[in-house]
């Protein structure tokens, strides 16, 4: 079983979501299944049918997060002693170099991975190309759109 690396705030997250799954949805899926078992015959019970499938993807999604709490390898980044390299759990701004943006991402876990809010898997690609470098390093990342070249501007662990 290998050890999956997550950052503290997102084993709080998962550790939530896993509160909510057992204490909120499951019991009210089984609410649910029962008022739709009440109504008859389940072959042609949609209602039956949908809470089951329901209840199917709430109990999937428990047994995932327990089984990556139990792999769960946390790792904070406020707690390690940085040189000033780009690791897991660090916060790095970059400039690209074709259009002078300043974006800045989230080096995390594979579960933790949210694009929307720049929480980018550190196995990706630009998170491959992140790791072990320094500020004012050079990157060139190969993605789905072309080849990207960056430059690092800040790295922070926070």
């Amino acid at each position: 079983m290998e050890k999956e690396p997550i950052t503290l705030q997102g084993l709080e997250k998962i550790k939530t979501e896993l509160a909510t799954l057992k204490n909120i949805k499951r019991p009210k899926i089984v609410e649910a299944i029962a008022e739709a078992r009440a109504h008859g015959d389940l072959k042609e019970n949609a209602e039956y049918h949908a809470a089951k499938e329901e209840q199917a993807k709430i109990e999937s999604r428990v047994i995932e997060i327990n089984d990556l709490i139990a792999r769960a390898n946390v790792i904070d980044v406020t707690q390690i002693e940085n040189k000033n390299n780009v690791i897991f759990g660090s916060t790095v701004s970059v400039k690209d170099l074709e259009d002078g943006q300043k974006k800045t991402y989230k080096l995390v876990g594979k579960d933790e991975a949210d694009i929307k809010n720049n929480y980018i898997y550190f196995r990706s690609p630009i998170g491959k190309a992140l790791i072990g470098k320094s500020k004012k390093d050079l990157i060139s990342v190969n993605t789905p759109s072309g080849e990207r070249n960056f430059e690092i501007i800040e790295i922070k662990y926070i």
